[in-house]
């Protein structure tokens, strides 16, 4: 059984921004050397989330700040290490990780408090404090739901636009800087 991904419509443009965005001010694409779940990256596992959150928040039409969806989806993993290694450090990595993420995120851009909320809460109930806002809450469903996917080898492989795009918007950073 295989996930399809939405078909890419028009109203993808607010997403291909924040994407380009965040590729360009941060150092997200780093990423994309460290496996999550099965064989998906870090990168393409956020990317993942940050876009099935903000097409069923599209399809439900739920109350959210769309913009801040994204980013915080974007960066909810955010912790730039493969915790896969033996390191001490990575022990209770599922506990730790999204306040790694977060003081990354804080160090290369400025977050809302929704966006800070994303990214802290995204592992409850592992993390204890519930999301506080609907966006984290949504962010914090599609993520366990797309590491099941991914865990499981049922996401598609084929589709990788926006994994594409992201390095695209890297490449462009590494020229600026």
């Amino acid at each position: 059984m295989k996930i399809r991904r939405p078909k890419l419509k028009a109203d993808n443009s607010l997403f291909h921004e924040i994407l380009r965005d965040v590729c360009l001010t941060t150092r997200v694409i780093e990423s994309g050397q460290f496996i999550q779940h099965g064989n998906t990256s870090v990168l393409e596992h956020s990317i993942l989330v940050a876009y099935v959150s903000y097409r069923v928040a599209l399809k439900l039409k739920l109350p959210v700040k769309h913009r801040e969806l994204i980013r915080g989806a974007l960066l909810h993993d955010y912790f730039l290490y493969d915790w896969h290694e033996k390191d001490k450090n990575h022990r209770l990595h599922g506990f730790y990780h999204p306040f790694t993420a977060l003081r990354n995120a804080e160090r290369d851009v400025k977050l809302t408090a929704i966006e800070r909320d994303i990214i802290k809460k995204h592992m409850f109930p592992l993390t204890l404090i519930p999301p506080r806002h609907m966006e984290s809450l949504l962010v914090c469903l599609v993520d366990k739901f797309c590491a099941t996917c991914e865990t499981l080898y049922i996401t598609s492989r084929d589709d990788k636009f926006w994994l594409k795009k992201a390095v695209v918007y890297s490449r462009a950073r590494n020229r600026v800087t």
